[in-house]
């Protein structure tokens, strides 16, 4: 039999028979790869790990540690699902269950209400399809073969009308299921799962069609990591940042506006000392700080490009007979600003930043507090230098982002560099010298800042290849806030040069970034983050003054106006309330510093200060704490000591 050559990631290149499946070459690089192998991409193309391989190919072999991987293995547990639900119901008609960022889920159409009760069923049926390790084998047939072994489900023919072209299923035991695939090799991987909730849904979403019963589940390889994301489902749900955004006075979401936030008092200070921040940390770095307008016409929307790939997401209105659409970004508005001048080599590195309020119009579905709502202050900046510049650019950039990630309590994070798939280079704006010197030089300038970053080949925006910063929250969970963006696209759409030394027009690279992303995303992350017990220079109330008795109010009072004196955010309860009430209603609004005030400290002129984390000292003179307050503030300090 002919020998076909299979290049594997690391560039080493093996012979092997043609027809060789995935699963043989996992099991030649080892026994432990070939156990956890769930698919494999050949040639940039998902394929089942018993797939056979015909011709020389570039192989990866998926596992769950590769995000693919953990896509096939949820998916594969959805079939799974439905296994057991046409099992237990057989009258239920199947729809569609794809993989969502939590897991999974199934559509029903059945007759039958499921209950938590039915939950335990099907997870107990579950179990027992998977100790019976079924092989999952993948069906192609015509389109008239499919619409034939489909033929009593409406909802099946209708998407293998949609595809117009053969079809594929997958068929574990009894149950077939129409799929693209791949999927797991057989159903005893699917061991450790768990059905989370159930939900109405509609036919494709759409509220004209017929509602259905949605089922929601998650899986993993191993029962450890399910006990381990269930654990942090119970951690995260205390962090609620809804919850806490209500037990905090910081922000209600309402009918009347869907999506949007309201802020409260509370909320106002916390966001503005993140914006206050920002606006301090970009002047020192020599960025200029501008404004574009809500509202611009529909011809700068086409120019960008967004009125024609963007559009379903924008808010149009008309004025004056004219298009005109609410912004969802930033960026057009700022090259407006750059092209009202000429603008010379020696001006560059031009920075140029925004807190900008955008709206992108989101469905219902999936609308999540402050983590997605339809409007946010996207903190943008754009750096238009020249090619010599750009690595100094990107360094400088990495370090402010670093800076101030860490001053808000954001120490641990890791950065992913996406470029351009050498395979699909047609799909990407721009040329490959372009390309070339823009990854050269994130790469470069990455190196030089001595951080690890992992390289995702193929995942760079069509306009340009980025750096991503996700950052990792108190419990564990990553989020992609900070990134820095090469953009070919705008200089080329919007004709963007300067005068070079040469005297002739040049187009400078022009680097995109955001720190926070979204503040209002990266407020609902603190929150979660530190559990709502902020650091006090973030804190909307800083510090509370308590009274034993009413005799003390006034030395109170004056305590109080000394530290307004130094601006600082303090409250005072005089209410005839004991004190333990009191303090502890003062620890539920995660207020950072406690005082107590009584006969003694009126007598000695000092107070009790209590910590948020329980720690009390007595005899404290009120001047040092307020140097003390004052300089952990200034130092921007994620705890207070007493």
């Amino acid at each position: 039999m002919s020998k076909i050559k299979i290049t594997l990631p690391d560039g080493t290149v093996k012979d092997f028979e043609k027809g060789v499946t995935a699963e043989k070459i996992a099991l030649s690089i080892g026994k432990r790869l070939a156990q956890d192998a769930l698919a494999a991409k050949v040639n940039d193309n998902l394929v089942d790990i018993s797939a056979k391989i015909n011709n020389d190919a570039k192989i990866k072999i998926i596992t769950y540690k590769n995000k693919e991987g953990i896509d096939i293995f949820r998916h594969s547990t959805a079939h799974l699902m439905a296994h057991a639900v046409t099992d237990l119901f057989p009258k239920t008609k199947l729809t569609i269950g794809p993989v969502v960022e939590e897991g999974f889920y199934y559509d029903f159409d059945t007759q039958h209400h499921f209950t938590p009760e039915d939950i335990v069923k099907i997870e107990k049926r579950m179990n027992e399809i998977v100790k019976k390790d079924l092989k999952i084998e993948r069906i192609e047939f015509s389109e008239k073969e499919a619409k034939k072994t489909f033929k009593n489900n409406q909802y099946k023919l209708e998407l293998i009308g949609e595809l117009n072209e053969q079809s594929t299923a997958y068929k574990q035991g009894s149950f077939i299921d129409l799929c693209k695939g791949p999927h797991v090799s057989s159903t005893g991987k699917l061991k450790a799962f768990k059905l989370m909730k159930i939900a109405g849904a509609y036919w494709k979403g759409d509220s004209k069609n017929k509602q259905l019963q949605r089922i929601y589940g998650i899986s993993f390889p191993e029962n450890k990591q399910l006990k381990s994301y269930l654990k942090l489902l119970e951690e995260t749900e205390k962090r609620d940042h809804r919850k806490l955004g209500k037990q905090l006075d910081l922000f209600s979401i309402h009918e009347e506006g869907p999506g949007l936030i309201f802020w409260h008092n509370n909320g106002v200070i916390l966001k503005n000392e993140l914006m206050k921040y920002w606006n301090e940390e970009h002047k020192k770095m020599n960025y200029q700080l501008i404004e574009t307008p809500d509202i611009l016409n529909r011809s700068l929307w086409e120019q960008s490009g967004h009125w024609d790939l963007f559009k379903e997401n924008m808010y149009t209105t008309k004025i004056d007979g004219r298009d005109f659409a609410i912004k969802p970004m930033n960026c057009p508005g700022g090259m407006l600003v750059y092209k009202t001048k000429a603008h010379s080599y020696r001006e560059l590195p031009l920075r140029v930043a925004e807190l900008g309020y955008v709206h992108r119009h989101e469905l219902s579905g999936v609308l999540a507090g402050l983590f997605r709502a339809r409007a946010f202050t996207q903190d943008d900046a754009h750096v238009f230098c020249s090619e010599e510049q750009l690595e100094s650019e990107i360094i400088s950039i990495i370090k402010l982002m670093k800076k101030m990630l860490a001053a808000i309590g954001f120490n641990d994070y890791e950065f992913t560099l996406a470029v351009r798939s050498e395979e699909k280079k047609d799909k990407y704006l721009g040329g490959d010298k372009g390309w070339l010197t823009a990854e050269k030089a994130l790469k470069n300038a990455f190196n030089k800042t001595n951080d690890k970053f992992v390289i995702e080949e193929g995942e760079a925006k069509f306009y340009g290849p980025s750096l991503d910063l996700k950052i990792k929250d108190a419990i564990g969970r990553k989020w992609q806030c900070s990134t820095i963006q090469l953009d070919f696209n705008l200089a080329e759409r919007f004709n963007i040069t300067y005068e070079g030394k040469d005297g002739r027009k040049h187009k400078p690279f022009i680097l995109h970034r955001v720190i926070y992303g979204s503040l209002e995303r990266f407020i609902g992350i603190m929150i979660e983050h530190y559990a709502g017990k902020f650091p006090i220079w973030l804190a909307p109330v800083q510090v509370k003054i308590l009274t034993i008795a009413d005799r003390f109010n006034s030395y109170a009072e004056k305590i109080k106006e000394e530290f307004k004196k130094n601006n600082l955010r303090i409250e005072l309860d005089t209410r005839s309330e004991s004190v333990n009430y009191k303090v502890r209603e003062a620890q539920l609004q995660k207020i950072p510093l406690i005082i107590i005030v009584g006969e003694k400290e009126e007598k000695n002129k000092t107070v009790a200060v209590r910590t948020l984390d329980g720690n009390v000292k007595f005899g404290v003179k009120v001047n040092d704490l307020l140097k003390r307050i004052s300089d952990n503030i200034e130092k921007k300090e994620q705890s207070f000591k007493l």
